[in-house]
């Protein structure tokens, strides 16, 4: 699906059924340099199961247009703005990586908007290793690679995603081919050592909340998402095992059955 935002246009994927504003909004946000395509076995599900989805790439990303936003902040606005562009009022909001501190910066500052908030991966804030930065703002393939391996567990690896074709060697293959990598991952990483204010968001996030952390992530440790749920009220903590930060796709079914309990629990589907 395209849609114009600030009058660029931009691209979602709707987890293969027509967007209807008659169903209740879930919007997942990917992380730095990634697409829509980190989030297909869960849009389906839920396209599927009474909601609406928007799995967007962020300006810059994928097949939106655009440059890429340069601040945590200004993409928490733009979701808010996707909201509004697609005539809908308010959405649940699912984000990994960088997409989790674009989700709370849009919880914070448009708490009317957001109905729940699930957080893959997340912390208060993910300073960027020096090394890694400096490759992705330069354009080096060689930052996709690092950040790939590091990005995964041992399990993630050796492939086994219910999707065909999305282990990590080919999902890092697409930044590559997809876009620049100085453009868009380096604009990125800059944007996740930058923010400061993520502990600050948390604060202020009232809806009810999911922290889904991993035991191998060495992006975003556990204890790092520990820290931050305990900021905000009454959220809730799941924690996979023998799993890195890609969690979605590391372990995606297990990630879709927490997912799915979680939401439709606190943002029931539209009764078929």
């Amino acid at each position: 699906m395209k849609f114009k935002v600030n009058g660029e246009e931009i691209f979602a994927s709707t987890g293969g059924r027509p967007f209807d504003k008659n169903k209740p909004l879930i919007i997942f946000i990917h992380g730095s340099g990634l697409t829509h395509m980190t989030w297909v076995l869960q849009t389906r599900y839920f396209a599927f199961h009474g909601y609406s989805v928007l799995a967007v790439d962020l300006p810059g990303h994928g097949y939106s247009e655009g440059p890429s936003i340069k601040s945590i902040e200004e993409q928490g606005k733009w979701i808010s703005d996707v909201i509004d562009s697609v005539g809908m009022k308010k959405a649940s909001l699912v984000g990994h990586s960088q997409g989790c501190l674009i989700s709370m910066e849009c919880a914070a500052q448009f708490p009317e908007k957001v109905v729940s908030l699930a957080l893959m991966g997340g912390a208060g804030e993910i300073p960027m290793n020096p090394e890694l930065l400096d490759l992705a703002e330069k354009g080096d393939p060689k930052a996709v690679q690092l950040m790939m391996d590091w990005a995964h567990g041992p399990a993630g690896h050796f492939g086994g995603h219910p999707v065909p074709g999305l282990f990590h060697l080919n999902l890092g293959g697409t930044i590559v081919e997809n876009g620049s990598i100085k453009d868009n991952l380096g604009v990125d990483f800059r944007a996740c050592d930058n923010y400061k204010n993520g502990f600050e968001a948390a604060k202020k996030i009232k809806c009810p909340t999911l922290s889904i952390l991993a035991t191998d992530d060495k992006m975003c440790p556990v204890k790092e998402g520990k820290k931050l749920a305990s900021l905000i009220d009454g959220s809730q903590v799941d924690i996979i095992d023998n799993c890195g930060h890609m969690m979605l796709l590391e372990e995606a079914d297990r990630v879709l059955t927490v997912l799915k309990k979680f939401i439709t629990t606190n943002y029931p589907p539209l009764s078929s």
